[in-house]
């Protein structure tokens, strides 16, 4: 069963002023929106993208949304700043209203959006708390019930008395989640704001969030950078875009095409790659790709396997400072291993000309899920020509068990020497 769906939802902003900046206009929108006409000044809207120049002062933060949530799912929604993930939580909790399209809610709503959303600074946490509650529709006794629930997973007990314009941001954000996620409500809507609270915290939070959609059955919608949390929590997934959506029934395929097609500019999935490097070089990379033990393209192995990677390149001057090597991260962007070919136990000797190094790399330190690969070459200590996180491209590969295909997305990090990534020079 549905409890919230959403059909053809569009928000219409103006930059810069309120209203549309004329009286004359003003009066001639109001007059179309009688006469049941379409809105003149909506026909002029630009796509939502923050970095461009526009030649319109309309812009249109979210267009044609359409999407459902069941009872009981974790919605994760995903996008860069701006793409209008906070726009759409804010009319779906009905802090401001769509521009056109419809959206249908059963149940009670308790939204956290900003830090100290809902509180009156000049209240007590203790009175924040009832006033909350009542807000949200319950009585007295029901929240007096929730009361030192509330207050023993905010950890603010001393502070309880205390107005909270007192609070610091941490303590402000463990106050307000522990009342949104404790009260009874059907629907709990949580913005970027666990950003605020500590490790400690945010581990708690995503706990909570996970047992009120299990245990409890309550429809939870999370906004998350943090792409471990997102993978871990959510059971469906969106990906906003300049104020359009992508779907995804599994999380992880949504976030694996959130990092190649929003996150990195050099990008592929295990195939071959052409790349450019400048003319004046002392290495040119021709090709980087994943294979197999038989020389195949490949981007999904089992964690017992070896990750084999293929580097075909150019050098132009000889430098016995020249590095080339590999560097796998997390999707969230964790370097878990960083290798360069001078720490290879038998050293390859390098010449003038074409070469091709293949890497092989263990995989049995790697948690199932996504990660990324990057090129690292250059000089040392003197010139990058690939350098990770800034140039370099990236190819996509996945670890999974056989027995376990959803396990989390892994979180540890080993060193070089205990993964023994090998170097293999072939004429």
């Amino acid at each position: 069963m549905s409890v919230i769906k959403v059909e053809n939802l569009s928000k219409l902003y103006r930059l810069g002023q309120v209203g549309t900046g004329s009286i004359f206009h003003d009066v001639n929108r109001w007059w179309h929106t009688v006469r049941g006409m379409e809105d003149p000044y909506q026909r002029v809207g630009e796509v939502n993208d923050r970095t461009q120049k526009g030649n319109s002062d309309y812009v249109w933060a979210l267009k044609d949304i359409n999407f459902e949530v069941a009872q009981g799912e974790v919605l994760g929604i995903i996008g860069r700043n701006g793409a209008g993930k906070s726009t759409l939580l804010k009319i779906l909790s009905r802090t401001t209203a769509p521009t056109t399209g419809s959206i249908k809610v059963k149940g009670r709503i308790a939204s956290l959006l900003e830090v100290g959303t809902g509180f009156h600074p000049e209240l007590s946490g203790r009175d924040n708390i009832f006033m909350n509650g009542t807000i949200l529709g319950m009585t007295r006794a029901e929240i007096k019930s929730k009361f030192d629930e509330i207050v023993d997973f905010a950890g603010i007990e001393r502070y309880l008395d205390t107005p909270v314009k007192r609070y610091s941001s941490g303590m402000y954000v463990r106050l307000a989640f522990g009342v949104a996620a404790h009260l009874e409500s059907e629907i709990l809507i949580v913005d970027e704001v666990l950003a605020v609270g500590d490790i400690e915290f945010q581990k708690k939070c995503l706990g909570k969030m996970k047992d009120v959609s299990e245990k409890q059955g309550r429809t939870v919608l999370f906004v998350s950078h943090n792409l471990q949390s997102i993978a871990s929590l959510s059971t469906k997934l969106i990906s906003l875009t300049n104020g359009y959506i992508s779907r995804y029934n599994n999380p992880h395929e949504g976030i694996h095409h959130y990092f190649k097609n929003e996150v990195n500019a050099f990008t592929i999935e295990g195939e071959l790659i052409n790349l450019q490097a400048k003319d004046n070089s002392p290495i040119k990379v021709l090709n980087f790709f994943l294979v197999d033990n038989g020389h195949d393209l490949k981007s999904s192995y089992i964690n017992l396997d070896y990750l084999n990677v293929t580097v075909e390149f150019e050098i132009n001057q000889l430098d016995p400072n020249f590095i080339l090597g590999v560097a796998i991260y997390n999707l969230e962007g964790i370097n878990l291993i960083w290798s360069i070919h001078s720490e290879n136990s038998v050293p390859l000797e390098l010449k003038i000309g074409k070469q091709k190094i293949c890497v092989k790399v263990p995989l049995r330190h790697l948690n199932v899920g996504g990660y990324q690969i990057e090129l690292i070459a250059g000089v040392h200590n003197k010139s990058w020509v690939y350098q990770p996180r800034f140039n370099s491209p990236v190819l996509h590969f996945s670890v999974y068990n056989p027995q376990k295909r959803n396990n989390i997305f892994a979180n540890n990090r080993p060193s070089i020497l205990e993964t023994e990534v090998e170097y293999f020079l072939e004429v």
